[in-house]
C-alpha cells in the first residue's frame, strides 16, 4: 500500500534568464499562453486540455526546478506531509489548489498537488476530416484530408524522465509515496535493473504506459532528462515538426516510433538545451495489465525512425 496515489503528472517547472524567449519557443512548440506574471517574473503555459498550466518558468539561471504530480485529494496530501515532515500549502499558481513539496533521493523537487481548479478545454483548430483511410478500410470517401499548417496542439504533459544515482532507491521512494506500477523494467543483463517505466495505478481506468521513467546511467550525476507532451495525432505532430524547423529551433531526435510505450515521438531542445518531446499514439494500460522486462536494445532502439543519438555517441 502506498501513502498516496498519483493520478497523473500535472506540470514541469523550470528557470530561465529570458522569459520572452521561452514563451516564444513554447508557443511554437504548441502550448497556449496562459499567464505571464511579470510582477513575480513567472511564465505559465497551458495545453488544450483542462489543466490550468502544464509548463512554468521563473526568471533565473537555466535549470529544471520541479515536477508536479496530481494525487487524489487533500487526504493524500496530508498523508504525504505527515510521512515526510512537510506541510500542506496553497499552490500559488493558476488553478490554485494545494501542494506538498517533497525532495526525492537525488534532490529533485516533487510537488504533490490536489484540488487544483480546471479550465474549459481549448478548441482545437484542426482543419482536416478526422477519419483515416487504411488498407482495406476507407471511412473517408468524397472528402479530402488537408493538414492545418502551423504549430502542433499540445494537449497535456504525459511523462517526465529522471537520471538517478540509485535506481532501486528511487523506485522505492516513488512507489512508496505515489503507488506507481512498473510497466517495463530495464535489465541490461538478467537480474540487473537500471531503470523502469512506471505508470499511475488507476485500476480499471486506462493510463499511459509511463507517467515517470527512472534511469540509472553508467556514469554522471543525477539529472533531469526530458519532459513529454501529448499532441493531437500524427498529422499534428508532423505539422508541428515542420513548423519548428522553419522557426529555427533545434531538433534533438525523431521522428520515430518507440518500442517501449509504442508512441510516435519527436524530441526538441528548448533555448537552454532541455529536452522536450512531442508524442502521440502511445500504449494505454490498466493496472491488471502488469509489466515486463526489457533490455537496452528495446530502450534505446525504435520500431522505425533515425538512430538514437545515444547509440551514435557509443558508436553503435
Amino acid at each position: 500500500m502506498s501513502i498516496a496515489k498519483a493520478v497523473d503528472v500535472a506540470y514541469v517547472r523550470f528557470s530561465a534568464p529570458d522569459l520572452a524567449k521561452m514563451q516564444n519557443f513554447l508557443l511554437d512548440f504548441g502550448m497556449v499562453d496562459s499567464v505571464s506574471d511579470q510582477a513575480s517574473n513567472r511564465l505559465f503555459m497551458r495545453g488544450t486540455g483542462r489543466a490550468p498550466f502544464v509548463h512554468a518558468t521563473e526568471l533565473g539561471e537555466p535549470g529544471f526546478k520541479a515536477l508536479g504530480i496530481w494525487v487524489r485529494d487533500r487526504a493524500d496530501l496530508e498523508a504525504l506531509a505527515a510521512h515526510d515532515g512537510a506541510s500542506v500549502e496553497p499552490l500559488d499558481a493558476p488553478g490554485g489548489g494545494l501542494v506538498v513539496r517533497l525532495t526525492d533521493p537525488d534532490g529533485f523537487l516533487i510537488e504533490a498537488v490536489a484540488e487544483q481548479a480546471t479550465l474549459p478545454q481549448v478548441e482545437r483548430t484542426l482543419s482536416y476530416p478526422m477519419p483515416w483511410n487504411h488498407g482495406g478500410e476507407h471511412p473517408r470517401i468524397g472528402s479530402f484530408r488537408r493538414v492545418r499548417q502551423g504549430a502542433s496542439h499540445v494537449q497535456r504533459l504525459g511523462h517526465c524522465v529522471f537520471g538517478v544515482s540509485n535506481f532501486r532507491r528511487s523506485e522505492q521512494w516513488y512507489k512508496e509515496r505515489f503507488g506507481f506500477v512498473t510497466s517495463d523494467e530495464i535489465q541490461p543483463e538478467p537480474g540487473v535493473a537500471i531503470g523502469a517505466f512506471m505508470r499511475a495505478d488507476r485500476g480499471d481506468e486506462p493510463c499511459d504506459h509511463h507517467t515517470i521513467f527512472l534511469f540509472e546511467p553508467p556514469k554522471g550525476p543525477p539529472e533531469f532528462m526530458h519532459s513529454a507532451f501529448e499532441v493531437a495525432d500524427v498529422d499534428d505532430l508532423m505539422a508541428g515538426h515542420d513548423f519548428l524547423i522553419q522557426a529555427g529551433w533545434h531538433q534533438h531526435w525523431g521522428v520515430g516510433r518507440h518500442i517501449l510505450g509504442s508512441q510516435i515521438f519527436d524530441y526538441w531542445n528548448d533555448p537552454w538545451g532541455h529536452e522536450i518531446e512531442h508524442w502521440t499514439d502511445g500504449d494505454q494500460l490498466r493496472t491488471a495489465d502488469g509489466g515486463g522486462i526489457a533490455g537496452l536494445d528495446q530502450l534505446l532502439g525504435g520500431q522505425w525512425g533515425p538512430p538514437n543519438p545515444v547509440l551514435e555517441k557509443l558508436g553503435k
